[in-house]
């Protein structure tokens, strides 16, 4: 099937941000004066927002308190610092830019906060990115669909002629939420083995076959 919109995740899918965010949660953890956490941890953290990331980096003993000053600190942190080692994908630009011109519409959303999603996709994608749907506290977060509603209204495109691809459980059911098709990716922060526990069956390898699945 040829699809007339595809709407993407951003972390683990289009932008490698592991880094970036390891850091900014670092840093706020240490200012806090708790124990910081490796990348590996942080791989398994993210996925379902900030502010879940936040709670989830937190010792077991850590009270609301302490959570929103480690996220206050963390959102500071993370917009001066967001794009430090963050980059896209090999491959990712091109594949934008191709479906921009083949005249497929695409559209990113995300879990994301909403003030960095749309920093780095403008500074990272520019033009190739019809529309970006970040979090927000008035939105509920993936796997609601509602965020793929939002950028299908926008891009006015139907749900039956738009597929959704990402990297995470969370995106998959998003997915199935949504009624869209879905393209896992096994670039990103999860393995083949986790997604297909939830039922994902439709993967891609390699961000060169991504084109031609779409």
């Amino acid at each position: 099937m040829s699809y007339k919109a595809v709407i993407f995740d951003l972390d683990g899918t289009l932008l490698n941000t592991l880094d970036d965010l390891t850091d900014s949660t670092n840093y706020a953890l240490n200012e806090c004066g708790f124990p910081t956490r490796k990348l590996s941890e942080i791989r398994r953290f993210v996925g379902d927002g900030m502010p879940l990331l936040i709670k989830r980096a937190l010792p077991e003993n850590a009270d609301e308190k302490d959570y929103n000053k480690c996220f206050e600190l963390f959102c500071e942190h993370y917009k001066n610092n967001m794009a430090n080692k963050t980059a896209p994908y090999d491959g990712v630009c091109d594949v934008l830019e191709n479906l921009h011109d083949r005249g497929i519409k695409t559209a990113i959303v995300t879990n994301k906060g909403d003030f960095a999603a749309q920093k780095l996709c403008r500074e990272t994608f520019g033009d190739s990115v019809d529309t970006v749907v970040g979090g927000s506290p008035e939105l509920p977060k993936k796997p609601a669909p509602d965020g793929v509603y939002i950028a299908l209204e926008r891009l006015g495109v139907d749900k039956n002629e738009a597929v959704f691809v990402g990297d995470s459980q969370v995106d998959y059911m998003t997915a199935k939420n949504a009624g869209l098709d879905c393209i896992s990716v096994l670039w990103g922060f999860r393995e083949r083995d986790e997604l297909e526990k939830i039922g994902a069956d439709c993967f891609c390898d390699k961000v060169s076959e991504l084109e031609k699945m779409i």
